[in-house]
């Protein structure tokens, strides 16, 4: 999340929420209190988003194999403004490939 922070974007890891140890499901349950954007590898997420009629959480779905943690970020770094756009659209589900 040092990344996004980095980049002008508030961001909190779940391990700085106590949430590191908690299932999938507490996490999507505290982003839809808090009203977060999820930004995750993990497909179930997008699953619940597609399924979910809310507006929130919304969910960024980074479709990238394994990798590593520099090579995801620098992958990642020129899709960012795309993504805020989406967000900033109302877009709840973004696919980003």
């Amino acid at each position: 999340m040092r990344f996004l922070v980095d980049q002008g974007v508030a961001a909190e890891h779940v391990a700085d929420v106590g949430l590191l140890e908690t299932s999938d499901k507490e996490i999507w349950a505290e982003a839809l209190r808090t009203r977060a954007v999820i930004v995750t590898k993990d497909e179930d997420f997008a699953v619940w988003r597609s399924a979910d009629s809310g507006d929130y959480p919304a969910v960024v779905w980074l479709r990238i194999g394994n990798t590593r943690k520099a090579a995801l970020l620098e992958w990642f770094k020129p899709l960012l403004p795309r993504v805020l756009q989406a967000l900033e659209h109302g877009e709840s589900l973004i696919e980003v490939d």
